[in-house]
């Protein structure tokens, strides 16, 4: 797994302490959502994306490697994935996902695996 899936890229223009609630979230292909809500510890940093209506209402969790830009001015968040590639991702779960070791390494898998880019 390579270090940077659950680290913000130098590159992607994230200041540190910046509260990134209710940014608006877009993939390689169309908006997916807002984020509801985001974090940025060493080692496991990362975005959950309230979808609203695209994915019925579903909730995302993207690893912070996955943001490839951050617009401030804007207020938005481009992530290098497709659509159909977090739409398929493995279902955010609120209880497993803070300090479950195993569950941040199935979804730090999925997408550093073949679903990256």
């Amino acid at each position: 797994m390579t270090q940077n899936v659950w680290g913000y890229r130098e590159t992607a223009g994230h200041l540190a302490g910046s509260d990134l609630t209710g940014y608006k979230v877009e993939a390689t292909d169309g908006s997916i959502g807002k984020v509801d809500k985001h974090s940025e510890d060493v080692g496991s940093a990362y975005i959950v994306v309230d979808t609203g209506p695209w994915i019925f209402g579903k909730e995302v969790l993207l690893p912070a490697g996955t943001i490839s830009r951050v617009d401030a001015d804007d207020r938005t968040i481009h992530v290098d994935r497709t659509k159909e590639q977090i739409k398929n991702a493995p279902e955010f779960d609120k209880e497993k996902h803070l300090g479950n070791e195993d569950y941040h390494r199935q979804v730090g898998g999925y997408y550093d695996g073949p679903h990256r880019l």
